[in-house]
């Protein structure tokens, strides 16, 4: 099936602020302003880890949660063929730099769409990142083994780790997250699969997981869908 992939080029309000949490280049964060207090949206952004897909691709999908209130952060993040520990390095030092940044006080929803959704995933069960509320992962890449046994995206699992295997870095072999987790997967879904998710809730029976009927992949961030309005639905009962 084609998977309609416009929302990716297409172009939206940009942040109102870009935030560094270190020297590098990819070490930034998008940052839109709160318009009322509520809990931050903390977004991480798929494209199989491949350096060619950065997180602009992602701002019609943070700009709309912005319009509906939420301040959002898109994290950006190194993206090296191989080196996988690069990446995840990134994300810890974004995380762990949240309060020097912004107000973290009302705590944030750790959300992440595809290759996101396993750095969100993970960061959730081997981090617990201090103020996270809750977890909210979009058509998460949440089993690295069956990912890659699917050849997901031509090898993008085997070209993320270096090859191999890497457990530390799967979350359906991670243990539970202690913040709440929900999962939201598009059921025609033909970039990851839906048994991606559904083996990840296998093993995490008390994830709370939403099959989003007559969505693809790019409809859980694609604010002109029906299905993304499921992705918001979900995160207003998260923050509420």
């Amino acid at each position: 099936m084609s998977e309609d992939r416009s929302v990716l080029t297409r172009t939206a309000r940009e942040p109102d602020e870009e935030l560094k949490y270190g020297g590098q280049a990819d070490q930034v964060i998008d940052y839109w302003h709160a318009k009322e207090y509520r809990p931050l949206v903390v977004f991480v952004h798929g494209g199989f880890w491949r350096p060619e897909y950065d997180r602009v691709h992602a701002r019609p999908h943070c700009a709309a949660l912005s319009d509906l209130g939420w301040p959002v952060l898109s994290l950006e993040y190194r993206r090296t063929p191989g080196d996988p520990d690069v990446t995840t390095t990134d994300i810890r030092t974004a995380l762990d730099a949240l309060p020097d940044l912004v107000d973290v006080h009302a705590g944030y929803v750790l959300m992440g769409h595809s290759a996101g959704g396993q750095l969100a995933l993970w960061a959730a069960s081997t981090l617990n990142p201090v103020r996270l509320r809750a977890v909210l992962a979009l058509a998460p890449v949440a089993d690295l083994l069956l990912a890659d046994r699917l050849e997901l995206d031509g090898g993008a699992v085997q070209a993320f780790i270096g090859g191999g295997v890497r457990n530390d870095l799967d979350p359906v072999h991670l243990p539970p997250s202690i913040a709440p987790v929900s999962l939201v997967h598009g059921v025609n879904d033909s970039v990851v699969p839906l048994r991606v998710t559904e083996s990840y809730f296998t093993a995490h029976p008390t994830a709370r997981f939403l099959r989003v009927e007559h969505s693809g992949h790019y409809q859980l961030i694609d604010p002109r869908t029906e299905p993304w309005h499921e992705v918001t639905t979900e995160l207003t009962h998260l923050t509420n």
